[in-house]
Protein backbone atom coordinates (compact mmCIF):
# COMPACT_ATOMS: atom_id res chain seq x y z
CA UNK A 1 0.00 0.00 0.00
CA UNK A 2 1.49 3.40 -0.81
CA UNK A 3 2.47 5.41 2.01
CA UNK A 4 0.49 8.95 2.99
CA UNK A 5 2.33 11.82 0.84
CA UNK A 6 3.55 14.60 2.60
CA UNK A 7 3.33 16.85 -0.17
CA UNK A 8 -1.41 16.18 0.45
CA UNK A 9 -0.85 18.58 3.09
CA UNK A 10 -0.29 21.06 0.70
CA UNK A 11 -1.84 20.51 -2.31
CA UNK A 12 -5.60 18.86 -1.01
CA UNK A 13 -8.65 20.65 -0.32
CA UNK A 14 -9.97 24.02 -0.19
CA UNK A 15 -6.81 25.61 1.18
CA UNK A 16 -4.50 23.93 -1.17
CA UNK A 17 -5.80 26.10 -4.18
CA UNK A 18 -3.74 28.38 -3.54
CA UNK A 19 -0.40 26.35 -3.90
CA UNK A 20 -1.92 24.64 -6.98
CA UNK A 21 -2.55 27.37 -8.58
CA UNK A 22 1.55 28.48 -8.17
CA UNK A 23 2.40 24.89 -9.48
CA UNK A 24 0.25 25.66 -12.77
CA UNK A 25 1.75 28.55 -13.54
CA UNK A 26 5.09 26.45 -13.87
CA UNK A 27 3.29 23.78 -16.76
CA UNK A 28 1.98 21.16 -14.01
CA UNK A 29 -1.42 19.50 -14.10
CA UNK A 30 -4.12 18.22 -12.13
CA UNK A 31 -2.79 14.49 -12.86
CA UNK A 32 0.78 16.06 -11.80
CA UNK A 33 -0.17 17.43 -8.51
CA UNK A 34 -1.68 13.73 -7.55
CA UNK A 35 1.54 12.08 -8.05
CA UNK A 36 4.36 11.90 -5.49
CA UNK A 37 6.53 15.22 -5.48
CA UNK A 38 10.04 14.64 -5.41
CA UNK A 39 12.64 16.97 -4.66
CA UNK A 40 16.15 17.00 -7.52
CA UNK A 41 18.22 18.64 -4.60
CA UNK A 42 20.81 19.76 -7.02
CA UNK A 43 24.31 21.66 -6.83
CA UNK A 44 25.38 22.31 -10.02
CA UNK A 45 26.85 25.24 -11.21
CA UNK A 46 29.79 26.81 -12.98
CA UNK A 47 32.19 27.12 -10.83
CA UNK A 48 33.30 24.23 -10.14
CA UNK A 49 33.97 21.59 -12.26
CA UNK A 50 32.66 18.63 -10.21
CA UNK A 51 29.19 19.68 -10.69
CA UNK A 52 29.33 21.37 -14.10
CA UNK A 53 27.55 18.48 -15.91
CA UNK A 54 24.97 17.84 -13.15
CA UNK A 55 22.51 19.30 -15.18
CA UNK A 56 22.25 16.48 -17.33
CA UNK A 57 22.37 14.00 -14.60
CA UNK A 58 18.93 15.78 -13.55
CA UNK A 59 16.92 15.65 -16.70
CA UNK A 60 17.67 11.73 -16.72
CA UNK A 61 16.95 11.63 -13.38
CA UNK A 62 13.68 13.56 -13.79
CA UNK A 63 12.90 10.97 -16.99
CA UNK A 64 13.24 8.73 -14.75
CA UNK A 65 11.16 10.13 -12.19
CA UNK A 66 7.78 10.63 -14.60
CA UNK A 67 8.35 7.16 -15.87
CA UNK A 68 7.55 6.04 -12.28
CA UNK A 69 4.82 8.10 -11.64
CA UNK A 70 6.37 11.16 -9.42
CA UNK A 71 6.60 14.47 -10.21
CA UNK A 72 9.83 16.42 -10.31
CA UNK A 73 10.85 19.17 -8.88
CA UNK A 74 14.27 20.68 -8.90
CA UNK A 75 16.05 23.14 -7.16
CA UNK A 76 20.14 24.14 -6.27
CA UNK A 77 21.98 24.28 -3.39
CA UNK A 78 25.44 25.73 -3.27
CA UNK A 79 28.81 24.13 -4.13
CA UNK A 80 32.18 25.37 -2.97
CA UNK A 81 35.58 23.54 -4.70
CA UNK A 82 38.37 23.34 -2.22
CA UNK A 83 40.89 23.46 -5.01
CA UNK A 84 39.53 27.34 -6.25
CA UNK A 85 39.13 27.95 -2.94
CA UNK A 86 42.68 28.37 -1.79
CA UNK A 87 43.97 30.59 0.61
CA UNK A 88 41.35 33.38 1.93
CA UNK A 89 38.77 31.39 0.01
CA UNK A 90 39.66 28.36 2.10
CA UNK A 91 37.99 29.67 5.04
CA UNK A 92 34.35 29.42 3.85
CA UNK A 93 34.55 25.79 2.14
CA UNK A 94 33.82 23.53 5.86
CA UNK A 95 31.31 26.08 6.94
CA UNK A 96 29.79 26.19 3.68
CA UNK A 97 28.54 21.96 4.71
CA UNK A 98 26.19 23.64 7.39
CA UNK A 99 24.60 25.61 4.87
CA UNK A 100 24.05 22.86 2.35
CA UNK A 101 22.23 21.20 4.80
CA UNK A 102 20.34 23.57 6.50
CA UNK A 103 19.07 24.61 2.94
CA UNK A 104 18.03 21.61 1.56
CA UNK A 105 15.93 21.07 5.01
CA UNK A 106 14.49 24.44 5.15
CA UNK A 107 13.41 23.79 1.15
CA UNK A 108 12.05 20.54 1.22
CA UNK A 109 10.08 21.46 4.47
CA UNK A 110 8.77 24.57 3.64
CA UNK A 111 7.30 22.82 0.10
CA UNK A 112 6.82 19.31 1.92
CA UNK A 113 8.17 17.06 -0.56
CA UNK A 114 7.65 13.37 -0.23
CA UNK A 115 11.00 12.29 -1.62
CA UNK A 116 14.58 12.91 -2.46
CA UNK A 117 17.13 13.00 -5.23
CA UNK A 118 20.46 14.20 -3.58
CA UNK A 119 22.67 14.83 -6.93
CA UNK A 120 25.81 16.24 -5.76
CA UNK A 121 29.64 15.82 -6.02
CA UNK A 122 32.68 16.87 -4.11
CA UNK A 123 34.28 17.12 -0.62
CA UNK A 124 31.47 19.61 1.51
CA UNK A 125 28.35 19.08 -0.82
CA UNK A 126 28.42 15.22 -0.54
CA UNK A 127 28.16 14.96 3.67
CA UNK A 128 26.04 18.61 3.86
CA UNK A 129 23.82 16.29 1.32
CA UNK A 130 24.14 13.01 3.79
CA UNK A 131 22.91 15.53 6.38
CA UNK A 132 20.06 17.11 5.56
CA UNK A 133 19.25 13.63 4.39
CA UNK A 134 19.76 12.59 8.59
CA UNK A 135 17.59 15.76 9.17
CA UNK A 136 14.74 15.56 7.47
CA UNK A 137 14.42 11.53 7.31
CA UNK A 138 13.05 11.26 4.09
CA UNK A 139 12.62 8.61 1.33
CA UNK A 140 16.29 9.49 0.10
CA UNK A 141 18.63 8.09 -2.68
CA UNK A 142 22.09 10.08 -3.83
CA UNK A 143 23.34 9.88 -7.12
CA UNK A 144 26.83 11.23 -6.96
CA UNK A 145 28.50 13.06 -9.99
CA UNK A 146 31.35 10.51 -10.59
CA UNK A 147 35.72 11.26 -11.11
CA UNK A 148 36.64 13.26 -14.23
CA UNK A 149 38.77 10.94 -16.50
CA UNK A 150 42.72 11.33 -15.97
CA UNK A 151 45.09 12.73 -18.59
CA UNK A 152 47.20 9.89 -19.42
CA UNK A 153 50.99 11.14 -20.67
CA UNK A 154 53.26 8.52 -21.68
CA UNK A 155 51.75 5.53 -19.91
CA UNK A 156 51.22 7.82 -16.35
CA UNK A 157 47.58 8.66 -15.36
CA UNK A 158 48.01 12.18 -13.93
CA UNK A 159 45.29 14.22 -11.74
CA UNK A 160 44.82 17.13 -10.06
CA UNK A 161 47.19 16.34 -6.97
CA UNK A 162 50.02 15.84 -9.74
CA UNK A 163 49.57 19.81 -10.33
CA UNK A 164 50.03 20.66 -6.46
CA UNK A 165 53.36 18.07 -6.24
CA UNK A 166 54.61 19.63 -9.40
CA UNK A 167 54.56 23.19 -7.47
CA UNK A 168 57.51 22.03 -5.30
CA UNK A 169 59.20 20.06 -7.86
CA UNK A 170 58.95 23.41 -10.10
CA UNK A 171 60.14 25.36 -6.93
CA UNK A 172 63.24 22.97 -6.30
CA UNK A 173 64.26 22.78 -9.94
CA UNK A 174 63.19 19.21 -10.65
CA UNK A 175 60.90 20.43 -13.24
CA UNK A 176 60.95 22.42 -15.89
CA UNK A 177 58.35 25.66 -16.77
CA UNK A 178 56.90 24.00 -19.96
CA UNK A 179 56.27 20.39 -18.47
CA UNK A 180 54.37 22.31 -15.37
CA UNK A 181 52.35 24.32 -17.88
CA UNK A 182 51.99 21.25 -20.08
CA UNK A 183 50.48 19.48 -16.62
CA UNK A 184 48.18 22.20 -15.49
CA UNK A 185 46.71 22.74 -18.59
CA UNK A 186 45.55 18.90 -19.24
CA UNK A 187 45.73 17.18 -15.40
CA UNK A 188 41.72 18.25 -15.23
CA UNK A 189 40.28 17.15 -18.89
CA UNK A 190 36.53 17.51 -18.18
CA UNK A 191 33.87 17.64 -16.08
CA UNK A 192 33.72 15.89 -12.70
CA UNK A 193 35.08 15.27 -9.57
CA UNK A 194 39.36 14.76 -9.47
CA UNK A 195 39.69 11.36 -10.20
CA UNK A 196 41.66 11.08 -6.86
CA UNK A 197 41.08 9.03 -3.27
CA UNK A 198 40.39 12.76 -2.02
CA UNK A 199 37.10 13.84 -0.17
CA UNK A 200 34.46 13.48 -3.05
CA UNK A 201 35.41 10.09 -3.76
CA UNK A 202 35.99 9.57 -0.43
CA UNK A 203 32.70 10.18 0.37
CA UNK A 204 31.08 9.10 -2.91
CA UNK A 205 32.40 5.80 -1.71
CA UNK A 206 30.93 6.02 1.98
CA UNK A 207 27.68 6.91 0.47
CA UNK A 208 27.36 3.98 -1.46
CA UNK A 209 28.83 1.63 1.51
CA UNK A 210 26.06 2.93 3.72
CA UNK A 211 23.56 1.73 1.03
CA UNK A 212 22.39 4.68 -0.17
CA UNK A 213 22.97 5.13 -3.86
CA UNK A 214 22.62 2.44 -6.55
CA UNK A 215 25.70 -0.04 -7.26
CA UNK A 216 28.34 0.94 -8.84
CA UNK A 217 27.94 5.25 -8.15
CA UNK A 218 30.42 6.14 -7.17
CA UNK A 219 33.32 5.31 -9.04
CA UNK A 220 32.33 5.32 -12.62
CA UNK A 221 33.41 8.02 -14.52
CA UNK A 222 31.15 11.63 -14.81
CA UNK A 223 30.20 11.73 -18.60
CA UNK A 224 30.33 7.77 -18.67
CA UNK A 225 26.89 6.50 -20.35
CA UNK A 226 26.59 3.88 -17.59
CA UNK A 227 26.25 7.05 -15.12
CA UNK A 228 23.24 8.88 -17.67
CA UNK A 229 21.67 5.14 -17.24
CA UNK A 230 21.90 4.97 -13.50
CA UNK A 231 20.76 8.44 -13.18
CA UNK A 232 17.18 7.58 -14.47
CA UNK A 233 17.16 4.25 -12.44
CA UNK A 234 17.68 6.65 -9.52
CA UNK A 235 14.62 8.83 -10.74
CA UNK A 236 12.93 5.59 -10.60
CA UNK A 237 13.77 4.15 -7.48
CA UNK A 238 12.89 7.03 -5.57
CA UNK A 239 9.56 6.67 -6.64
CA UNK A 240 9.42 3.55 -5.20
CA UNK A 241 10.88 4.27 -2.47
CA UNK A 242 8.37 7.51 -1.54
CA UNK A 243 5.54 4.72 -2.55
CA UNK A 244 6.46 2.24 0.34
CA UNK A 245 7.94 5.25 2.39
CA UNK A 246 11.77 3.90 3.22
CA UNK A 247 13.46 6.51 4.76
CA UNK A 248 16.88 7.39 4.73
CA UNK A 249 17.26 6.16 8.68
CA UNK A 250 16.10 2.40 6.82
CA UNK A 251 19.78 2.97 5.84
CA UNK A 252 21.73 5.15 8.05
CA UNK A 253 22.08 2.36 11.00
CA UNK A 254 25.49 1.76 13.15
CA UNK A 255 25.57 -1.31 11.47
CA UNK A 256 25.74 0.50 7.66
CA UNK A 257 28.29 3.01 8.95
CA UNK A 258 30.79 0.50 10.47
CA UNK A 259 30.58 -0.96 7.33
CA UNK A 260 31.34 2.75 5.36
CA UNK A 261 33.99 3.17 7.33
CA UNK A 262 35.82 -0.26 6.85
CA UNK A 263 35.73 0.24 2.81
CA UNK A 264 37.06 3.86 3.98
CA UNK A 265 39.57 2.39 5.74
CA UNK A 266 40.63 -0.38 3.23
CA UNK A 267 41.11 2.12 0.14
CA UNK A 268 42.84 5.01 2.42
CA UNK A 269 40.12 7.38 1.83
CA UNK A 270 40.67 11.07 3.16
CA UNK A 271 40.84 12.48 6.61
CA UNK A 272 37.93 14.62 5.96
CA UNK A 273 36.03 11.89 6.63
CA UNK A 274 36.32 11.78 10.27
CA UNK A 275 35.03 15.42 10.11
CA UNK A 276 31.32 14.23 7.88
CA UNK A 277 30.93 10.94 9.59
CA UNK A 278 30.61 12.17 13.36
CA UNK A 279 28.91 15.16 12.14
CA UNK A 280 26.39 12.47 10.32
CA UNK A 281 26.06 10.57 13.40
CA UNK A 282 25.34 13.82 15.39
CA UNK A 283 22.24 14.48 12.92
CA UNK A 284 21.06 10.77 13.83
CA UNK A 285 21.61 11.30 17.75
CA UNK A 286 25.26 9.10 17.77
CA UNK A 287 28.79 9.78 18.92
CA UNK A 288 31.19 8.92 16.65
CA UNK A 289 34.23 8.86 18.50
CA UNK A 290 37.84 9.05 16.70
CA UNK A 291 38.51 6.18 18.91
CA UNK A 292 36.20 4.14 16.84
CA UNK A 293 37.43 4.92 13.74
CA UNK A 294 41.14 3.98 15.30
CA UNK A 295 39.86 0.64 16.69
CA UNK A 296 38.24 -0.74 13.34
CA UNK A 297 41.72 0.87 11.53
CA UNK A 298 43.79 -1.40 13.80
CA UNK A 299 41.01 -4.45 12.41
CA UNK A 300 40.93 -3.68 8.58
CA UNK A 301 43.74 -4.56 6.62
CA UNK A 302 44.46 -1.53 3.36
CA UNK A 303 43.41 -3.03 0.09
CA UNK A 304 44.16 -0.58 -2.06
CA UNK A 305 45.84 2.93 -2.77
CA UNK A 306 45.02 5.46 -5.23
CA UNK A 307 46.05 8.93 -6.09
CA UNK A 308 48.44 10.14 -4.35
CA UNK A 309 49.48 7.31 -2.20
CA UNK A 310 49.57 4.94 -5.79
CA UNK A 311 49.67 5.41 -9.00
CA UNK A 312 46.21 3.91 -9.95
CA UNK A 313 43.70 6.56 -9.65
CA UNK A 314 39.80 6.59 -9.51
CA UNK A 315 39.11 5.12 -13.35
CA UNK A 316 41.69 2.00 -12.51
CA UNK A 317 38.85 1.31 -9.21
CA UNK A 318 35.96 1.55 -10.98
CA UNK A 319 38.04 -1.06 -13.87
CA UNK A 320 38.87 -3.33 -10.94
CA UNK A 321 35.15 -3.49 -9.75
CA UNK A 322 34.82 -0.20 -7.55
CA UNK A 323 33.02 -0.10 -4.09
CA UNK A 324 31.15 -3.36 -4.93
CA UNK A 325 34.40 -5.18 -5.02
CA UNK A 326 36.31 -3.62 -1.72
CA UNK A 327 33.55 -4.83 -0.29
CA UNK A 328 33.10 -8.20 -1.48
CA UNK A 329 37.00 -8.48 -0.38
CA UNK A 330 35.82 -7.66 3.33
CA UNK A 331 32.71 -9.49 3.31
CA UNK A 332 33.81 -11.50 6.19
CA UNK A 333 34.28 -8.26 8.47
CA UNK A 334 30.70 -6.70 7.05
CA UNK A 335 27.07 -6.70 8.39
CA UNK A 336 25.66 -8.08 5.15
CA UNK A 337 21.85 -7.98 6.72
CA UNK A 338 21.48 -4.43 6.27
CA UNK A 339 19.27 -2.95 3.79
CA UNK A 340 20.22 -0.84 0.31
CA UNK A 341 18.61 2.01 -1.49
CA UNK A 342 18.09 -1.22 -4.52
CA UNK A 343 16.26 -2.99 -2.31
CA UNK A 344 18.53 -5.62 -1.75
CA UNK A 345 20.75 -6.64 1.52
CA UNK A 346 24.26 -5.75 1.17
CA UNK A 347 24.81 -9.69 1.22
CA UNK A 348 22.24 -9.83 -2.03
CA UNK A 349 24.62 -6.97 -3.57
CA UNK A 350 27.68 -8.69 -3.10
CA UNK A 351 26.74 -11.75 -4.92
CA UNK A 352 26.91 -9.97 -7.88
CA UNK A 353 30.20 -8.49 -7.12
CA UNK A 354 33.49 -9.30 -8.19
CA UNK A 355 36.84 -7.88 -8.73
CA UNK A 356 38.00 -7.44 -12.30
CA UNK A 357 41.67 -6.39 -11.62
CA UNK A 358 43.45 -7.80 -8.42
CA UNK A 359 46.44 -5.79 -8.62
CA UNK A 360 44.12 -3.00 -7.89
CA UNK A 361 42.04 -4.36 -4.84
CA UNK A 362 44.50 -6.76 -2.92
CA UNK A 363 42.80 -9.57 -1.35
CA UNK A 364 41.82 -9.38 2.49
CA UNK A 365 44.52 -12.15 3.47
CA UNK A 366 47.02 -10.31 1.19
CA UNK A 367 46.45 -6.76 1.54
CA UNK A 368 49.25 -3.85 1.22
CA UNK A 369 49.01 -3.05 4.93
CA UNK A 370 48.02 -5.15 7.90
CA UNK A 371 46.09 -1.93 9.49
CA UNK A 372 43.44 0.78 7.83
CA UNK A 373 44.72 4.04 5.68
CA UNK A 374 43.81 5.93 9.43
CA UNK A 375 45.23 6.23 12.89
CA UNK A 376 44.53 8.23 15.62
CA UNK A 377 47.14 9.85 17.62
CA UNK A 378 47.16 10.99 21.26
CA UNK A 379 49.37 12.37 23.29
CA UNK A 380 49.82 16.07 25.32
CA UNK A 381 49.61 18.01 22.50
CA UNK A 382 46.45 16.28 21.22
CA UNK A 383 44.59 14.90 24.34
CA UNK A 384 41.35 14.30 22.18
CA UNK A 385 43.38 13.35 19.27
CA UNK A 386 44.82 14.10 15.66
CA UNK A 387 44.33 12.42 12.39
CA UNK A 388 47.00 11.36 10.13
CA UNK A 389 46.44 9.11 6.64
CA UNK A 390 49.45 6.41 7.68
CA UNK A 391 48.65 4.67 4.31
CA UNK A 392 50.30 7.68 2.97
CA UNK A 393 53.30 8.06 5.15
CA UNK A 394 56.69 6.33 3.85
CA UNK A 395 58.07 4.11 6.50
CA UNK A 396 60.99 6.48 7.56
CA UNK A 397 58.54 8.68 9.23
CA UNK A 398 56.24 6.29 10.83
CA UNK A 399 58.37 7.84 13.96
CA UNK A 400 60.26 11.04 13.80
CA UNK A 401 61.32 13.28 16.43
CA UNK A 402 62.79 17.22 15.66
CA UNK A 403 62.52 20.70 16.58
CA UNK A 404 59.08 22.36 16.19
CA UNK A 405 59.11 25.22 13.69
CA UNK A 406 55.66 27.37 14.31
CA UNK A 407 53.71 29.45 12.20
CA UNK A 408 50.81 30.92 12.75
CA UNK A 409 48.81 30.56 10.01
CA UNK A 410 48.94 28.49 6.32
CA UNK A 411 50.51 31.63 4.65
CA UNK A 412 53.08 31.32 7.17
CA UNK A 413 54.34 28.14 6.31
CA UNK A 414 53.88 28.62 2.94
CA UNK A 415 55.91 31.24 2.22
CA UNK A 416 58.76 29.53 4.62
CA UNK A 417 58.75 26.85 1.65
CA UNK A 418 59.20 29.22 -1.13
CA UNK A 419 61.80 30.85 0.63
CA UNK A 420 63.85 27.25 1.43
CA UNK A 421 63.89 28.12 4.60
CA UNK A 422 62.82 24.18 6.20
CA UNK A 423 65.34 22.14 7.34
CA UNK A 424 65.59 18.53 7.01
CA UNK A 425 64.15 17.04 10.52
CA UNK A 426 61.58 20.05 10.92
CA UNK A 427 58.39 19.52 12.41
CA UNK A 428 56.32 22.24 11.12
CA UNK A 429 53.53 23.42 13.49
CA UNK A 430 50.60 25.60 11.99
CA UNK A 431 47.85 26.20 14.43
CA UNK A 432 45.22 28.77 14.58
CA UNK A 433 43.49 26.90 11.78
CA UNK A 434 41.10 25.00 13.39
CA UNK A 435 36.99 25.20 13.34
CA UNK A 436 37.01 28.34 15.79
CA UNK A 437 40.61 29.80 15.21
CA UNK A 438 40.46 29.74 11.25
CA UNK A 439 37.38 30.07 11.30
CA UNK A 440 36.51 27.61 9.18
CA UNK A 441 39.51 24.73 9.26
CA UNK A 442 41.35 25.60 6.04
CA UNK A 443 43.17 22.78 4.64
CA UNK A 444 46.33 22.76 3.97
CA UNK A 445 46.55 21.45 0.37
CA UNK A 446 48.81 23.50 -1.19
CA UNK A 447 51.45 23.22 1.59
CA UNK A 448 51.51 19.76 2.39
CA UNK A 449 51.68 18.67 -1.39
CA UNK A 450 54.54 21.41 -2.01
CA UNK A 451 56.82 19.72 0.76
CA UNK A 452 56.08 16.41 -0.99
CA UNK A 453 57.04 17.83 -4.33
CA UNK A 454 60.21 19.08 -3.04
CA UNK A 455 61.66 16.26 -1.74
CA UNK A 456 60.87 16.73 1.96
CA UNK A 457 58.03 14.36 3.04
CA UNK A 458 60.87 12.11 3.97
CA UNK A 459 62.20 14.17 5.91
CA UNK A 460 59.89 16.90 7.20
CA UNK A 461 55.86 16.22 9.27
CA UNK A 462 53.61 18.86 9.75
CA UNK A 463 51.05 19.00 12.45
CA UNK A 464 48.11 21.47 12.81
CA UNK A 465 44.63 22.13 14.19
CA UNK A 466 43.52 22.69 10.67
CA UNK A 467 42.56 19.91 7.72
CA UNK A 468 44.72 18.70 4.67
CA UNK A 469 43.26 17.91 1.60
CA UNK A 470 41.60 14.17 1.20
CA UNK A 471 44.60 13.65 -1.30
CA UNK A 472 47.64 14.45 1.08
CA UNK A 473 50.14 12.17 1.34
CA UNK A 474 53.11 12.56 3.58
CA UNK A 475 53.86 12.99 7.27
CA UNK A 476 50.74 15.42 7.48
CA UNK A 477 49.18 15.45 10.76
CA UNK A 478 45.91 16.88 11.19
CA UNK A 479 42.79 18.09 13.49
CA UNK A 480 44.55 17.94 16.62
CA UNK A 481 42.13 18.60 19.25
CA UNK A 482 41.59 20.78 21.53
CA UNK A 483 42.49 23.25 18.75
CA UNK A 484 44.55 26.68 19.69
CA UNK A 485 41.77 28.80 19.83
CA UNK A 486 40.40 26.63 22.47
CA UNK A 487 43.56 26.72 24.80
CA UNK A 488 44.95 23.30 23.50
CA UNK A 489 48.63 22.87 24.47
CA UNK A 490 49.39 23.34 20.37
CA UNK A 491 48.48 26.96 21.08
CA UNK A 492 52.04 27.06 23.68
CA UNK A 493 54.33 25.32 21.06
CA UNK A 494 57.42 27.14 20.83
CA UNK A 495 59.93 27.02 18.09
CA UNK A 496 62.84 24.88 19.27
CA UNK A 497 60.33 22.51 21.30
CA UNK A 498 61.28 19.23 20.94
CA UNK A 499 57.76 17.05 18.78
CA UNK A 500 57.75 12.92 19.08
CA UNK A 501 55.37 11.53 16.48
CA UNK A 502 55.12 7.90 16.81
CA UNK A 503 52.52 6.41 14.36
CA UNK A 504 52.37 2.91 15.14
CA UNK A 505 52.49 3.56 19.17
CA UNK A 506 49.76 6.14 18.31
CA UNK A 507 51.38 9.13 20.30
CA UNK A 508 51.66 12.34 19.51
CA UNK A 509 54.12 14.36 22.32
CA UNK A 510 55.27 17.63 22.81
CA UNK A 511 58.62 16.62 25.12
CA UNK A 512 58.72 19.11 27.44
CA UNK A 513 58.29 18.54 31.30
CA UNK A 514 54.44 18.78 32.08
CA UNK A 515 55.18 21.94 35.05
CA UNK A 516 56.49 23.97 31.80
CA UNK A 517 53.84 22.89 30.10
CA UNK A 518 51.26 23.73 32.44
CA UNK A 519 52.47 26.95 33.19
CA UNK A 520 52.08 27.90 29.53
CA UNK A 521 48.82 27.09 29.41
CA UNK A 522 48.44 29.07 32.34
CA UNK A 523 49.68 32.60 31.39
CA UNK A 524 48.09 31.70 27.48
CA UNK A 525 45.50 34.34 26.41
CA UNK A 526 43.21 33.48 23.60
CA UNK A 527 43.79 35.83 20.58
CA UNK A 528 40.94 37.96 19.17
CA UNK A 529 38.51 36.19 16.84
CA UNK A 530 39.80 37.23 13.15
CA UNK A 531 36.30 37.03 11.85
CA UNK A 532 33.36 38.30 14.06
CA UNK A 533 30.49 39.43 11.65
CA UNK A 534 28.72 37.58 8.88
CA UNK A 535 28.26 33.71 8.82
CA UNK A 536 31.63 33.02 9.84
CA UNK A 537 31.42 35.16 12.80
CA UNK A 538 27.96 33.25 13.88
CA UNK A 539 30.28 29.69 12.64
CA UNK A 540 33.21 30.25 15.04
CA UNK A 541 30.65 31.41 17.79
CA UNK A 542 29.00 28.17 17.59
CA UNK A 543 31.38 25.53 15.83
CA UNK A 544 32.59 22.49 18.19
CA UNK A 545 36.13 21.45 17.87
CA UNK A 546 37.14 18.63 15.14
CA UNK A 547 37.10 15.59 17.07
CA UNK A 548 32.87 16.23 17.42
CA UNK A 549 32.89 16.51 13.87
CA UNK A 550 33.07 20.92 13.44
CA UNK A 551 29.01 20.95 13.59
CA UNK A 552 27.35 23.66 14.85
CA UNK A 553 26.10 23.68 18.46
CA UNK A 554 23.79 26.27 20.23
CA UNK A 555 23.82 25.13 23.36
CA UNK A 556 26.78 27.34 24.22
CA UNK A 557 28.93 24.21 25.37
CA UNK A 558 30.57 24.41 21.45
CA UNK A 559 34.08 24.82 22.36
CA UNK A 560 34.47 22.29 25.28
Amino acid sequence: MDAKLRSRELLEGLTGAYPRALYRAMGFSDDDLAKPLIAIVNSWNELNPGHFHLQSLARRVKEGVWAAGGMPVEFNTIAICDGIAQGRGMYYVLPSREVVAASIELMVEANRCDGLVMLCSCDKIVPGMLMAAARLDLPTIFLTGGPMRPWVRDGESLVLCDIKEGMGRLQAGAMDEKDFRLLEANACPGPGSCSMMGTASTMSCIVEALGLSLPGCATMPSLDARRFRLARQTGQRIVELTRINKKATTFLTPEAFENAIRLFLAVGGSTNALLHLPALAAELGRRLSLDTFDALSRQTPLLAKFKPASPFTIQDFDEAGGVGAVLKRLEPLLHLEVETVSGETLGERLKKATVQRPEVIRPLDDPLAPEGGIAILKGNLAPRGAVVKQSGVVPQMLYHRGPARVFESEEGVRDCLLAGQVQKGDVLVIRNEGPRGGPGMRELSIPAAMLVGMGLGDWVAMVTDGRYSGATRGPCIGHVSPEAAAGGPIAVVRDGDEIEIDIPRRRLELLVPKEELTARLESWSPRTPPIRKGFLGFYAAHVTSADKGAVLDSSGSSHS
